[in-house]
C-alpha cells in the first residue's frame, strides 16, 4: 500500500512539474515576442525621426515634387499611428515604398546625391531600414515558437485555460514585394 502511494504521489509531482514547466515555457515565449515587438517599434521609431531631416535635404533640391513629398508624409503619419501587427504591417510597407521613390527620385538630381548631409541620412535610414527587417525576423521567430506551442498537444490545453492567444506574424504585403514605379 505504501508503494501504491509513493508511486501515486511520484505521479502527482512529475504532473505538477509538467505543468509548471509548460506554462512558465509558454510565459517565456510569450514576453519574447513582446520584446521582440518592442524592437520594431524602436526601429521604427528611429525611421520616424530620419524622415524629416530626409525630406527637408531632397526639397532644397527637387521642390517640383510637391506631391512624393506628401506621400511620403502622409505614409510617415499613417504608420505612426497604426495599431495592431496587421495594420502596422501595412502602413510600414506604404511608408518603405514611398521612401523607396523619393531615393529613386533623389537620382535624377546630382547635386542632391553628392550632398553630405543626404548621403548621411540615406546611410542612416539604410542602416534603419536593416535593423528593422532583423527585428521583423527575430519578431517573427518569437511568435512562430509561441504558436506552435500554443496549437501543440498537450500545451494547447492548457494554453486555452490560461487564456493564450495566438499572435500574429509581420508580413510583406503584396503591394511591398512588388517592384516601385516612379515616372520622371
Amino acid at each position: 500500500m505504501a508503494t501504491l502511494t509513493v508511486i501515486v504521489l511520484a505521479v502527482i509531482t512529475v504532473i505538477i512539474l509538467w505543468l509548471i514547466s509548460d506554462y512558465n515555457g509558454l510565459v517565456k515565449l510569450k514576453n519574447r515576442a513582446k520584446e521582440a515587438w518592442s524592437d520594431i517599434s524602436v526601429q521604427l521609431k528611429r525611421r520616424y525621426d530620419l524622415i524629416p531631416n530626409l525630406v527637408q535635404t531632397v526639397k532644397g533640391y527637387a521642390t517640383h515634387e510637391k506631391e512624393l513629398f506628401e506621400k511620403v508624409t502622409q505614409a510617415r503619419a499613417s504608420a505612426m499611428s497604426a495599431q495592431g501587427v496587421k495594420e502596422k504591417a501595412g502602413a510600414e510597407n506604404m511608408l518603405s515604398s514611398a521612401l523607396k521613390s523619393l531615393f529613386a527620385v533623389a537620382e535624377g538630381y546630382p547635386d542632391l546625391k553628392a550632398s553630405v548631409n543626404f548621403l548621411e541620412l540615406q546611410r542612416e535610414l539604410t542602416d534603419t531600414e536593416d535593423k528593422i527587417q532583423a527585428s521583423r525576423r527575430f519578431y517573427n521567430t518569437n511568435v512562430r515558437d509561441l504558436n506552435i506551442k500554443i496549437e501543440s498537444f498537450p500545451t494547447n490545453a492548457m494554453a486555452g485555460m490560461f487564456g493564450f492567444k495566438q499572435m500574429e506574424l509581420f508580413e510583406a504585403t503584396s503591394a511591398e514585394k512588388e517592384a516601385v514605379n516612379v515616372k520622371f
